[in-house]
């Protein structure tokens, strides 16, 4: 038996004997009941009361605490988006008469160039309004987050700075998040006529693919730059267990990103290494059966370690992209194992706890023990992308 069709097998039998032991199959945990309580928690998007100071980031069950954060906070486009995608799931003109309001508090970040994350706070609110409405006041805001973020470029390094605190620990970070945020570059490129950003897209992804992978192809969180030489200073981490660990949110966003980027650009060596890093993932040895990986795979505390459904969202909605460029199965298999092991009421919030989210059982920042074990919006939205990706196959 040949390597892929072993690792076909093994995921059949993990995904079978998942469905077994988390009761899917069984007459008390139906489809339609699944359906029902994801339908429950919808709705609850369109409770939440709209406020430009309120966007809602995260849930602390046990204080029945939501999060609440500015346009300034890197996950401050995720609810919009939420909201665009439950209208293009749903057919439910409630949900992008909301999307549409949300939206537009996310517009001023388009000129806040002091932070990477414009990607995320501009795209995945605007970026997803475009999907929807193809309006000119949409694509200007894109172009000029672009422009904003194309100012955190340095030619030296070939890279889009990251951070801009803790100087005294790092000159020049460059995060794996990072490449999530190079879809705002490549479109807009695409809306504008202008390759400037493309060409600092492919430059920054260069350079993480050069940096950022070790030879097991897991991926370091930050890559350390000296900005006068480009020279590597040291590769380290902020989220991960420690500097040699494989924070498990890291692996996904570097899926995507590189799935994403091949997109784009057609460049055999994106597809390569997402393919590879998607390998290591679905095939580690310290990845529970469900498919929802601990926070960290080097955590030494597993198999008693914190989950992170955002990372296994991530990584479902990246293996159905890749799936539609690569054909190998394995990709597909696994990225429906893990839908299908978080439509449940394993993961999805009770119906009990009012809030606008709809997974539970995600992992946000462990060193600080900040967001453990939560509802966060970002699982949220990659679910969401996730299942009209699946239904776009």
């Amino acid at each position: 038996m040949n390597k892929v069709n072993f690792i076909s097998v093994v995921l059949g039998f993990a995904s079978l004997a998942t469905a077994c032991r988390s009761g899917i199959n069984s007459p008390n945990h139906t489809a339609s009941a699944e359906n029902n309580l994801l339908e429950t928690r919808y709705k609850m998007l369109l409770d939440y009361p709209v406020d430009s100071m309120s966007m809602p980031r995260s849930m602390t069950i046990k204080t029945n605490t939501i999060k609440k954060v500015s346009s300034r906070d890197w996950t401050s486009g995720f609810f919009a988006g939420n909201l665009w995608q439950l209208y293009q799931l749903t057919g439910d003109s409630k949900y992008k008469e909301l999307a549409q309001k949300w939206t537009s508090f996310s517009k001023k970040e388009s000129l806040n160039n002091d932070s990477h994350d414009v990607g995320f706070k501009v795209y995945c609110s605007f970026g997803e309004a475009l999907k929807v409405e193809n309006k000119k006041e949409y694509k200007d805001v894109v172009i000029k987050g672009a422009e904003t973020l194309s100012k955190r470029f340095n030619p030296t390094v070939g890279a889009i700075r990251s951070w801009d605190f803790n100087k005294n620990v790092w000159d020049y970070p460059v995060i794996i998040d990072n490449m999530m945020n190079l879809e705002l570059l490549f479109e807009a490129s695409k809306l504008s006529g202008n390759p400037k950003y493309r060409d600092i897209a492919i430059q920054h992804a260069n350079a993480t693919l050069k940096n950022q992978f070790r030879e097991d192809n897991s991926c370091y969180h930050v890559i350390d730059y000296d900005p006068n030489t480009g020279n590597v200073r040291k590769k380290t981490t902020l989220q991960g267990y420690n500097d040699d660990s494989v924070w498990a949110r890291g692996q996904a966003w570097a899926v995507y990103g590189f799935t994403m980027s091949y997109r784009y650009t057609k460049d055999a060596a994106y597809l390569k290494q997402a393919e590879a890093t998607a390998t290591f993932f679905i095939t580690n040895k310290n990845l529970p059966d469900d498919g929802i990986p601990y926070w960290d795979f080097k955590d030494p505390s597993i198999p008693n370690s914190a989950r992170d459904v955002s990372a296994a969202m991530i990584m479902a909605s990246a293996l159905y992209e890749l799936y539609g460029y690569t054909k190998n199965e394995n990709y597909l298999a696994f990225a429906n194992k893990v839908m299908a092991s978080v439509q449940s009421d394993k993961y999805i919030l009770d119906p009990k706890i009012k809030a606008p989210f709809v997974l539970d059982h995600s992992t946000g920042n462990w060193p600080k023990h900040d967001e453990i074990d939560e509802p966060i919006i970002y699982a949220d939205y990659y679910f969401l992308e996730a299942l009209l990706r699946k239904k776009a196959l």
